[in-house]
């Protein structure tokens, strides 16, 4: 039997879904889904399954204008995920449609995407009518010259099919890259701290969440089979450490009971999870903390 195996780009603003539509694609969380936007920050793939293809999904943080260091390291990944890719997706939103940043996208799309084939992808069809689509597929069309386009909702499923199978047939023929019962390539210490990660997002209001980082201290297995984990919250003042804590420790402890539950239907075992949260003011600053995140440290510079 031949074999097919690549790996395709999820590329688009912050929100579009493409956290979503890799999860939907792969059949399991593996990329954190919140409402806030810049939340994937490493490009955390996914392998999806489709006859005789593996398809190995790089969903890459949302292109925006960059303000700060962690922001460029962001960026920087977002389009290294693209050019590095056989086939890239660009995902927009229908009820949104060619805003400022789409447009930004397609001026540098052609470039990073070389002569790789470009699907379009228009999410969340369900919140409009249908003439809008189809004025908005030719708009994007007329713009860009896409391979293909796509129509679905990532939430419900709707097209991701048929999209899949469109991926598969444009994987290059190749061995697997992954073995076959592997759903992403982060080490699972990432995914845990993701997780956690996620949660204290859900939890806590704005800005907060981006100036806090979670890494997982240590994993230890245990002869009954279940694990503890230890995690480190770092956040860069005093204040925030109160915040993330709450009152008598409650935030933090609803943070990890939710953080833990879902670890322990993810792992499919028991978990012990334990967490602290440690103030350091530069970690925004610190190569280590990057390089923690999957995400290079240089190139936040510029």
């Amino acid at each position: 039997m031949t074999t097919r195996a690549g790996f395709v780009a999820l590329i688009g603003e912050p929100n579009a879904g493409k956290s979503t539509l890799t999860n939907q694609m792969v059949g399991a969380k593996v990329s954190i889904v919140t409402h806030k936007v810049q939340t994937t920050r490493a490009r955390i793939r996914g392998v999806a399954i489709e006859d005789d293809a593996q398809i190995v999904l790089v969903d890459t943080p949302g292109l925006f204008q960059p303000r700060r260091r962690l922001d460029r390291a962001m960026v920087a990944a977002a389009w290294s995920g693209a050019s590095d890719a056989d086939v890239v997706v660009l995902l927009i939103e229908a009820h949104r449609g060619i805003t400022d940043g789409v447009e930004a996208i397609l001026e540098n799309l052609g470039e990073v995407a070389g002569d790789r084939p470009v699907a379009l992808a228009i999410n969340k069809i369900d919140r409009v009518e249908a003439p809008h689509l189809l004025k908005l597929t030719k708009d994007m069309n007329d713009r860009f010259p896409f391979t293909e386009s796509f129509m679905i909702s990532a939430e419900k499923g709707h097209g991701v099919k048929h999209l899949r199978k469109w991926l598969g047939s444009m994987m290059p023929e190749s061995p697997w890259l992954y073995p076959e019962d592997q759903i992403a390539d982060l080490p699972l210490r990432m995914i845990a701290a993701e997780m956690t990660r996620e949660k204290l997002t859900l939890r806590l209001h704005q800005e907060l969440p981006y100036q806090l980082t979670v890494e997982t201290e240590s994993w230890e297995e245990r002869p009954d089979g279940s694990a503890r984990i230890d995690q480190i919250i770092y956040v860069v003042r005093d204040g925030h450490k109160g915040i993330v804590l709450g009152n008598k420790g409650e935030t933090i402890k609803a943070i990890s009971k939710a953080a833990r539950e879902e670890l322990e239907e993810f792992l499919g075992r028991r978990i012990h999870l334990f967490m602290q949260v440690k103030v350091r003011e530069k970690w925004l600053d610190e190569a280590e903390r990057y390089s923690e995140m999957g995400l290079n440290f240089k190139d936040g510079n510029g």
